[in-house]
């Protein structure tokens, strides 16, 4: 069972920093083969979708107010542990995450920068593209808006 929390970087404990950042680092920079900044100085704005199990965190993202990212509510660094995605805990996180826009924010159009990819997880939770694929990191990504 994945127990998820929504907290502002001056919540997080020193810990769950560590951890959430060992995770981003294990996927995006790592598992990926991606050399980046991942550390991008917006973590202090965002908002941290932390989904544990076990005590561990397995998932998690971050958000952003419209303006503090894109002009949009934006989402952003998805990602679960990858001994733990066959359990769809991403579509879990994500659709708090959704809830953490509309409930803090009080808004409902959110833009994120996917991962070409995992395009159809997005349109699976009501994501759809807009304009041409880009690179990002030497990664192909696809802009999409929830409305």
């Amino acid at each position: 069972m994945l127990s998820i929390t929504t907290k502002t970087f001056q919540e997080l404990t020193t810990k769950e920093l560590y951890d959430l950042l060992q995770l981003r680092v294990d996927v995006f920079c790592v598992e990926q083969n991606c050399v980046y900044q991942d550390l991008d100085g917006k973590d202090e704005k965002a908002l941290h979708v932390i989904g544990k199990k076990n005590n561990k965190i397995i998932a998690y993202t971050r958000v952003f107010k419209p303006g503090d990212y894109f002009k949009e509510s934006s989402i952003g660094r998805v990602v679960v542990s990858k001994d733990e995605r066959q359990h769809k805990y991403g579509y879990d996180i994500m659709k708090a995450s959704i809830q953490a826009v509309k409930d803090y924010f009080n808004e409902t159009t959110i833009k994120l920068s996917a991962q070409t990819y995992l395009r159809k997880f997005y349109n699976n939770l009501g994501f759809k593209e807009i304009g041409e694929e880009y690179l990002e990191d030497g990664i192909p990504h696809i802009a999409m808006v929830k409305h």
